[in-house]
């Protein structure tokens, strides 16, 4: 019997080394702990850095450069030292700050209800409101609405309103002019803050925003300071007779003069697009036009108005009385007239100096 072949065995190149075929599953995302910041120029190792968490930016304790911005805060917002010798959070940081401008703790719930709510929400709801029904604040709300809407109509920067609103706060607590509608009364308190805050307004501008009559304002204006006047005399009596010392303008009343001419100018300037030096200019003049009492008797508008009819031709930027009219709210005839008696008597209302610099000239006024 034969004997069976044996297996034959091919010799073939060996298998060319490659990337295996076989994809490896994706690592999850890992913070690199290796990579630090350091800064550029010291090259410190580690970093000497500082967080100025107030100006939110990163910066080299050792050269001062800023190594990064809008850092964000990661402290606690508030201060506190009643609970230092306890391991409680501190419980202050709780809700909004009270107003000043209203009565009552003002920590008040409100339980919303839309219309698809069900009938115990509903319920709730109402409940809810009769409970903490205030008319009170409510009718603050709403005077406080409508002065904040008539400053920003006169445009009167916010502590002229804020001031309004304390005034009316002051006349309804103690229960004052019950008989005044709301509307004159709003409009007295008004026209005392401008004047409080330095930013004065005339009555033609109070009454063409509130649609109080200008003999109406002037009256509710006059009652108002003297019932402020008393209110500071009485504070001020008790305050002594307890031993303490008053502080002056504490009583959130003080009592200011009349506006004058020069308290105008600034304002009809800005509005005419006057630079600062004619501003300047007819400030000083209307100075000069109260000491010398050359326009004495005139209203303290129409003698800013002709103060800066006078300035601007004198500074080279001449705008015509028609113009001056339309932001003072006089007449042109007015500015004329007035201007009239001015130029008579210019030498006594520009300094000399004005016109050696050559900053004003005579010449450049318009000829009588």
């Amino acid at each position: 019997m034969a004997n069976p072949p044996a297996s034959v065995m091919v010799m073939g190149p060996p298998p060319i080394p490659g990337p295996s075929l076989a994809v490896k599953p994706q690592e999850p995302w890992r913070e690199n702990l290796s990579m630090h910041l350091i800064c550029k120029d010291c090259k410190e190792d580690p970093p000497n850095l500082v967080e100025d968490f107030s100006a939110g930016d990163t910066v080299c304790g050792s050269c001062g450069l800023v190594l990064g911005d809008r850092i964000v805060d990661t402290r606690s917002e508030w201060r506190t030292f009643t609970n230092d010798d306890q391991n409680n959070d501190d419980p202050s940081r709780v809700g909004d700050g009270a107003n000043p401008l209203l009565n009552g703790a003002q920590l008040q719930t409100t339980i919303a209800f839309s219309g698809g709510g069900s009938a115990k929400a509903r319920d709730l709801s109402r409940a809810q409101n009769r409970a903490t029904h205030d008319k009170a604040a409510k009718t603050l709300l709403a005077a406080y609405k409508e002065i904040q809407a008539w400053c920003d109509g006169m445009r009167i920067p916010k502590n002229g309103s804020d001031t309004a609103k304390h005034l009316f706060k002051i006349t309804q607590d103690e229960g004052a002019f019950r008989g005044k509608s709301q509307e004159t009364v709003i409009a007295g308190c008004i026209f005392i803050a401008c004047r409080q805050c330095k930013v004065p307004r005339t009555f033609r501008e109070v009454f063409s925003i509130t649609k109080v009559s200008k003999p109406e304002i002037g009256r509710i204006f006059k009652q108002l300071e003297k019932f402020f006047g008393d209110r500071n005399e009485k504070l001020k009596a008790s305050i002594i007779e307890s031993g303490g010392v008053p502080v002056e303008n504490g009583t959130g009343f003080a009592n200011v003069e009349s506006t004058t001419p020069k308290d105008l100018c600034n304002r009809f300037c800005n509005q005419l697009h006057l630079s600062q030096k004619c501003t300047v200019m007819s400030q000083d003049i209307a100075s000069k036009t109260e000491t010398t009492g050359v326009l004495a008797g005139r209203s303290p508008i129409s003698t800013a108005a002709a103060c800066i009819f006078m300035a601007s031709y004198l500074a080279g930027e001449g705008r015509t009385a028609k113009d001056i009219s339309q932001v003072a709210g006089v007449s042109d005839g007015t500015i004329r007239n007035a201007y009239k008696i001015m130029y008579q008597r210019k030498q006594e209302l520009v300094k000399p100096e004005w016109i050696a610099d050559g900053r004003a000239d005579f010449k450049r006024l318009p000829p009588l």
